[in-house]
């Protein structure tokens, strides 16, 4: 254990003392120390965070197992995967390491497939890459009457996913497939979306998501938009009209040569909350 960790709290510890131990134990692994201190003392006493600040002079319950999460965030572990949760549209899904954790950016992926579906009448769709399964169940709240075949290659998101679906009702809208891209899906779709793995394998990221998070979701090939391309390409096989995707911050530009290359009706890009190009709607007749 590392020097920094030999100093221990007190078993009588109060919430005040139990907090400003854990912000100096955080400072160099969390952005917003103070409040992730906060959130996994919310977390350990299943209390909401204003409640520490009226008891802030109460004694900490279990001192130690706090200690233990505190301590796993100082090694850069995704508070998501300690408490086994993620906040993401107006929803909390579950997550576990194997899975992708859900990023505010991915909602204005939705929001734009949302429009489409509206305008469209669209009826079935399919995701590519469910992870924990966020797109489908926000896209199935927002659309009951939407059919959705979520596809993914591998067991633990699509355990996860499943889990998600269940939870909020949705198994009669959500269809969950094992399967390489949508080469498993024969049912007919209208639209295609996706957050697939796009960034280049040489790219290095930050520990706590590179070191935790699943390789199989974030690197798209030597590149990084290999997967993209193959996306764009069999989806247009196979005759579907619209294809929503996120991308790199980079990939503008090839991803543009690429369709004018194979031919489209249209492509829009739009941006993240930070400015940068973050996706795509694509037109195919």
């Amino acid at each position: 254990m590392s020097e920094e960790f030999q100093d221990v709290l007190q078993t009588d510890a109060t919430i005040a003392e139990a907090l400003k131990w854990a912000k100096e134990r955080l400072h160099k692994s969390c952005e917003r120390p103070q409040l992730e201190a906060e959130l996994l003392l919310a977390y350990h006493l299943q209390k909401e965070r204003i409640y520490l600040m009226a008891h802030d002079h109460d004694v900490v319950g279990n001192i130690e197992n706090y200690q233990k999460l505190v301590q796993r965030r100082a090694g850069h572990e995704p508070y998501e995967y300690i408490v086994g949760s993620a906040s993401f549209y107006d929803i909390h899904l579950k997550v576990e390491p194997g899975v992708l954790i859900p990023r505010p950016e991915t909602e204005i992926l939705i929001d734009l497939v949302a429009e489409i579906i509206e305008k469209e009448k669209v009826t079935q769709i399919a995701e590519i890459g469910v992870g924990s399964g966020a797109i489908s169940v926000v896209l199935a709240r927002k659309f009951p009457q939407l059919k959705i075949i979520a596809t993914d290659i591998c067991d633990t998101p699509l355990k996860v996913a499943k889990e998600n679906v269940e939870r909020f009702g949705l198994s009669r809208q959500i269809q969950l497939y094992k399967s390489n891209l949508i080469d498993l899906v024969s049912e007919p779709v209208e639209l295609v979306v996706s957050n697939p793995p796009y960034i280049a394998e040489d790219f290095l990221l930050e520990s706590n998501v590179v070191d935790y998070e699943p390789k199989e979701a974030l690197f798209g090939g030597r590149v990084g938009d290999e997967l993209l391309k193959q996306i764009i390409v069999d989806v247009k096989n196979r005759g579907i009209k619209w294809l929503v995707c996120e991308m790199g911050y980079d990939q503008k530009e090839p991803i543009l040569a690429f369709v004018n290359e194979i031919g489209v009706k249209s492509i829009k890009f739009y941006k993240d909350l930070a400015g940068f190009d973050r996706g795509f709607m694509l037109s195919f007749y």
